[in-house]
């Protein structure tokens, strides 16, 4: 490990680090534009400068230059002051003086570090280049004349995303960053370029002129648009969340964030259920809640009740609905509203045991039925990863472009019994081998299969477990620990033939599922679950309330109230509290904080947040498999009521996944 000093400060770092890293280390400031902790080394902006002895007398890059032994690091000298100014001065040559117009402005890295490295003037009195503007899709809004060819975007979406459609044209002073023919970028990652682009020649489309940080309330929460739990900063204004930015957590999506997370949220706004609901002849008629409530009571379901959990909702959600209904005499719960059907009496036979971090080391994986660049998109960069070290990738399923080099062994699942000789050998050398169950797999049936190749693919070792069940939705595996899960699935619900049934912001059950039962949809959108009901009681979405959610890999986290729900809508834990007043069996915590209680004495993971532990015990199950898998996700874009309210995500779906095309005006 090299040691060197810092300023006259002696530090000692990796072997491997840069010398940018080890000024970091000594508690120094390094300004930058093209180096990005999560991206290759580019050393093009030159902004890093600092003094090296021994060497030639002369700034040097320092995010390009390996750190050594006995080297002197002087990161404020004249002469490191002197071509930082310069630096600074050459990149502002071009720039546009158009800050108050800019949506980066106000959190820019270029103002930031103008000020606070540059010069208070300049010397150069050339016209400023313009560049022509670039498309690059519904998500990323282009203003080329303000690049400085950092390259972020570029190494982003070839190194992060996988999708080699955005780099540079010309040279020299000509040069300019676009997208493969000016056409829409692709990827369901795209949106973050806008984070990393340092200036503001590439920011958000949606987000475009509607407000200033300084204007936005800041609040920590979690993403529901999938089950990897992406940790994201809601920022609002007055009633309205106004954008989600991801929040950096190393353990599940690093600093990265999907379209879809980022962009739905002006689907919060559209579409909603903002006062009571009764069916009366036929019609859905405005209400108030004591009306609804009565109506509910007059059904005299007894024990006759059921809960279906969607997509969407929250531990606490999950834990009122089950507690009256536990309190009507019922255990009918069930949150696998698509009609999946799968062992869950051990948990860690459905859970991504790997870890989504862990993911990366794999070094051989089986992924069977997931298509999972559309399934979780961030575990789909952690793959990358360890293909990028050499991992070995085989999939059975139809075949998709995952961003990475796969086998595709085929679209039966009679292989798992049989699986090819190549397979075999490339899992006999791995020291991590992991395999991936996806959504289209539990559909088809493959549990068992993938359960009995433990063993053969020698997938659990000390300190291993590479058995991982892929979910996608945010509600499953909380809904799991609380046991929304029936032998038989929504099938044996809907055949006892439950006289009142509560869809949790069920959007996806079928409308013929639960035809003779009186249904109660507890949700916040206008969507298909509302069509059916013959109670609507308006609830709150993900950004209107406090939320302990369970991602796909057991993690138990929390996200924070953004703003209050619109009209006469309620958190859907205390619409449940007020119901069973009237209903008779009146739940027994009137608080956030003593359901929370309640909760964890229930369901003792869900009281701490963190890696839930599960005991590998799984379930003796039938191991042959055979049949086609069909993947469950035929739009990334539209996979929930949020999305399917959200203009963006409608724009996203018709361009990236039909192919219409739009026209863009002139500016």
């Amino acid at each position: 490990m090299p040691k060197l000093t810092v300023d006259g400060i002696e530090v000692e770092v990796p072997a491997g680090a840069t010398v940018l890293q080890a000024c970091e280390a000594a508690g120094k400031e390094i300004p930058r534009f093209c180096y990005h902790e999560r991206l290759s080394i580019a050393g093009n902006c030159r902004m890093c400068l600092v003094e090296v002895k021994p060497g030639p007398p002369k700034p040097q890059a320092s995010c390009a230059l390996p750190a050594a032994d006995n080297q002197e690091i002087r990161t404020d000298s004249e002469m490191v002051k002197k071509a930082r100014e310069g630096v600074m001065e050459f990149l502002l040559i071009n720039h546009p003086l158009d800050c108050p117009i800019c949506d980066q402005g106000g959190e820019c890295d270029l103002q930031d570090q103008s000020i606070a490295y540059g010069r208070g003037n300049s010397r150069f009195a050339e016209n400023k280049r313009a560049v022509t503007e670039k498309y690059m899709g519904p998500i990323v809004k282009t203003v080329m004349t303000r690049c400085i060819q950092c390259t972020r975007c570029v190494r982003f979406a070839e190194e992060v995303a996988g999708v080699e459609e955005i780099g540079a044209i010309y040279r020299g002073e000509n040069m300019q960053i676009t997208s493969y023919l000016e056409r829409a970028v692709t990827s369901e990652l795209s949106g973050n370029v806008v984070d990393l682009c340092p200036v503001g020649a590439l920011t958000s489309k949606p987000y475009a002129f509607e407000a200033r940080p300084w204007e936005l309330k800041k609040t920590p929460s979690i993403d529901v648009m999938d089950a990897v739990g992406t940790n994201v900063r809601l920022d609002s204004r007055g009633r309205q969340v106004l954008r989600a930015l991801p929040r950096i957590n190393d353990d599940v999506n690093e600093e990265w964030a999907s379209d879809k997370t980022r962009h739905a949220v002006d689907g919060l706004v559209r579409r909603r259920l903002d006062k009571p609901y009764v069916r009366r002849d036929g019609r859905l008629m405005e209400a108030t809640w004591g009306e609804a409530f009565q109506m509910i009571a007059d059904v005299k379901a007894g024990a006759s009740v059921a809960a279906i959990a969607g997509d969407l909702v929250d531990c606490e959600t999950m834990f009122a609905a089950r507690a009256l209904v536990g309190a009507m005499g019922s255990d009918l719960l069930e949150g696998r509203q698509t009609g999946l059907d799968y062992d869950c009496t051990n948990l860690a036979a459905v859970n991504f045991n790997s870890t989504i971090a862990g993911i990366e080391t794999a070094d051989a994986l089986l992924i069977v039925g997931s298509n999972v660049r559309w399934e979780a998109p961030l575990v789909n960069t952690r793959i990358r990863k360890a293909v990028k070290k050499g991992a070995k990738v085989f999939a059975i399923g139809p075949e998709v472009d995952l961003t990475y080099p796969v086998t595709w062994l085929g679209n039966d699942l009679s292989l798992l019994g049989n699986l090819p000789q190549e397979v075999k050998d490339a899992f006999a050398k791995a020291q991590r081998p992991a395999l991936i169950l996806g959504g289209g797999g539990l559909k088809a049936g493959a549990q068992g299969a993938t359960l009995a190749l433990v063993g053969p693919l020698g997938l659990i070792r000390e300190g291993w477990n590479g058995y991982n069940v892929l979910h996608m939705a945010a509600s499953r595996m909380g809904g799991l620990m609380l046991g929304y899960a029936q032998p038989g699935g929504i099938a044996a619900v809907a055949a006892k033939a439950p006289k009142l049934v509560f869809l949790l912001g069920a959007d996806e059950v079928s409308d013929d599922r639960f035809a003779g039962s009186f249904k109660v949809y507890v949700g916040h959108h206008g969507d298909r679950g509302a069509a059916q009901a013959d109670v609507i009681l308006p609830a709150a979405a993900y950004t209107e309330k406090s939320g302990t959610y369970v991602n796909l890999e057991g993690r138990v986290q929390r996200g924070d109230r953004a703003v209050f729900p619109p009209g006469d809508a309620r958190e859907d834990w205390a619409i449940f509290r007020a119901l069973s007043d009237v209903l008779g069996h009146t739940l027994p915590f009137d608080t956030l904080d003593a359901l929370r209680v309640a909760m964890a004495a229930a369901v003792p993971a869900l009281g701490e947040q963190g890696l839930a532990a599960y005991d590998w015990a799984p379930p003796a199950l039938d191991a042959a498999a055979s049949g086609t898998i069909g993947y469950p996700i035929a739009d990334f874009y539209l996979t929930n009521p949020i999305a399917r309210a959200s203009a963006t995500m409608e724009r996203c779906s018709a361009e990236l996944i039909h192919g219409h095309s739009f026209a863009e005006a002139a500016e």
